[in-house]
């Protein structure tokens, strides 16, 4: 079974080579799709003000509230965070970002917020997890406020980062058949 598809595959793949027309207009379908993905995920990140509008969650320091593999819709567009709002915040010189709640809101004279984390799974707050010297979070340190979820569809995403060649097998699979599909 796996082998006819394959061959197909290659006898399409064929007929394209030798048609360089259709080629280019395969080429320019699957350049749309692309694109046509990045200008949604642009238009939600200036709806959400946030620089990454969705979010797998990685471990379990928030569960029972969220399981690893959760997807997280965040929304930066509130100003206003408080005690038990689920965040997501970025640590400065760290690539990855971190989904837990707030604990305490810390309010300075001068008006400015200041906030302290913790995963609902974690015995103590995340002041050892914050840059050193750091006490508490301002307001710029998140990315935003989780206000929906999807339940486990990010296991996939998981899953490709834990086996890259998997990432690159799928992605190239997914062009050959946009490649080699017909139109009409």
């Amino acid at each position: 079974m796996i082998k006819e598809v394959v061959d197909k595959q290659v006898v399409e793949l064929k007929k394209l080579w030798a048609n360089k027309r259709q080629l280019l207009f395969q080429c320019l379908n699957l350049a749309m799709i692309v694109f046509s993905a990045l200008m949604i995920w642009k238009g939600l990140m200036f709806v959400t003000k946030s620089e990454s509008p969705v979010v797998v969650v990685l471990s379990g320091s928030m569960e029972p509230a969220f399981q690893r593999g959760d997807i997280l819709f965040l929304n930066n567009a509130v100003e206003q965070v408080g005690v038990g709002d689920v965040v997501v915040f970025k640590i400065k010189d760290r690539d990855i970002p971190i989904v837990h709640r707030i604990m305490k809101v810390h309010t300075k004279p001068d008006d400015t917020v200041e906030l302290l984390t913790k995963g609902d799974n974690n015995r103590v707050d995340d002041r050892g997890l914050y840059a050193p010297g750091q006490l508490w979070l301002k307001r710029e340190d998140i990315l935003g406020k989780a206000v929906g979820t999807l339940r486990y569809v990010g296991m996939v995403t998981i899953a490709l980062n834990d086996y890259p060649v998997l990432k690159y097998v799928l992605v190239g699979m997914m062009g050959l058949f946009v490649l080699t599909s017909k139109e009409g």
